[in-house]
């Protein structure tokens, strides 16, 4: 009888050595470690959406630059060129991240950007990401 084994990320075999360090520092001792892959790429997907262009000194590229878009007047056809931007990058800097979904909605009360995204890595569960900038 065939028997499948699971797909799992080389570093997530040693479930005691931490991946990574999680975001956002909330924890405690303000550093949470992260034990598998799959958290540390919510990280760092977290850590990219809150960057800004340029702030990187070594990768002047890396960043959403979402904050420099609240300033900016919050149009449909700029949330959706966002959107459009956001997704190239995601499959950029992290290729083994596919995107289900991804919506930018504007609260103009607040003058604010919620960002939503759904994604899923290496054909495991879809986790969402929710952010409010």
């Amino acid at each position: 009888m065939a028997y499948r084994i699971p797909n799992q990320h080389p570093l997530d075999l040693n479930q005691r050595v931490a991946v990574g360090v999680a975001i956002p520092f909330s924890a405690a001792g303000v550093f949470r470690s992260t034990y598998t892959t799959t958290d540390q790429i919510k990280s760092n997907i977290i850590n990219y959406i809150l960057t800004n262009t340029g702030e990187r000194v070594l990768n002047p590229t890396f960043g959403a630059n979402l904050r420099a878009q609240l300033f900016e007047q919050i149009t449909p056809n700029t949330l959706s060129a966002l959107e459009i931007k956001l997704t190239n990058d995601l499959k950029r800097y992290f290729p083994s991240v596919r995107v289900d979904q991804l919506t930018l909605s504007p609260i103009y009360e607040e003058n604010a950007i919620q960002l939503v995204l759904v994604y899923s890595v290496l054909n495991n569960a879809t986790e969402t990401i929710t952010i409010t900038l």
